[in-house]
């Protein structure tokens, strides 16, 4: 096996590759642009309460309940249109795309995010994110309880999680420990949260934005290194 094959790269979407608080803002000003503050904030009321429920953002879901209260509104339907027909490519943070090509130099890169089966493969698609990791994208309700699954999909000696999400970080250091390597960019309204940063330990790795990564030396990493040792006692 070579190095390549050692290391998985397993990278979040939302707010990690792509700023999905942008993709919020835009959709917060088209709600109350089409129908109103009072109803844009009955949408966000009925967002948050499933997420609550499911443990996931579900936009088009959101939209379903929704629409038990505005039957015969006609908006509804250019609503729709905007979620799925949005112009996700343009809300990737910058470089994202060339940091997945670099990490492919090192490794396997892998989607590995939450969320619903229509809107965020939707998302992943539209952004150009799914091409760039070859089509290899798994999405889950928690992904941290996944783990398992994850690793009969794409074994190796070793992963590197790219998350926004200390919390999600912290779930998989506990299971994976020193076969992970944590990767957090400080992007996004969650992970600028003093209490969440404050709520759980360090990641491996903390970087400001995603595009640092491209910079980033990871023949560092433990299994990488253990194959350069192996490769040069064999010669």
């Amino acid at each position: 096996m070579t190095a390549a094959n050692e290391v998985v790269f397993l990278l979040d979407v939302d707010n990690t590759l792509l700023d999905n608080d942008r993709i919020i803002a835009d959709l917060n000003g088209h709600l109350a642009h089409e129908f109103g503050d009072e109803n844009r904030d009955r949408y966000w009321e009925i967002f948050e309460a499933l997420r609550v429920e499911l443990g996931y953002a579900d936009y088009l879901g959101a939209l379903q309940r929704y629409r038990v209260g505005a039957m015969n509104d006609p908006r509804l339907l250019s609503m729709s249109s905007f979620l799925v027909d949005y112009p996700f490519a343009a809300r990737l943070y910058p470089d994202a795309l060339d940091v997945i090509a670099h990490l492919r130099h090192w490794g396997t890169t892998v989607i590995l995010t939450d969320g619903d089966v229509v809107f965020q493969p939707r998302k992943i698609l539209r952004s150009g994110l799914w091409d760039a990791v070859e089509g290899r994208v798994l999405i889950y309700l928690h992904k941290e309880q996944m783990l398992d699954v994850v690793e009969q999909r794409y074994p190796a000696r070793h992963y590197v999680m790219v998350d926004d999400k200390l919390r999600i970080l912290a779930a998989m250091k506990k299971l994976w420990g020193d076969r992970l390597t944590s990767v957090f960019p400080r992007q996004g309204h969650y992970a600028l949260d003093p209490g969440n940063s404050a709520a759980y330990p360090p990641a491996d790795i903390t970087i400001e934005r995603i595009g640092e990564l491209i910079n980033h030396d990871f023949s560092t990493l433990p299994d990488i290194q253990k194959m350069d040792g192996a490769r040069q006692e064999a010669i």
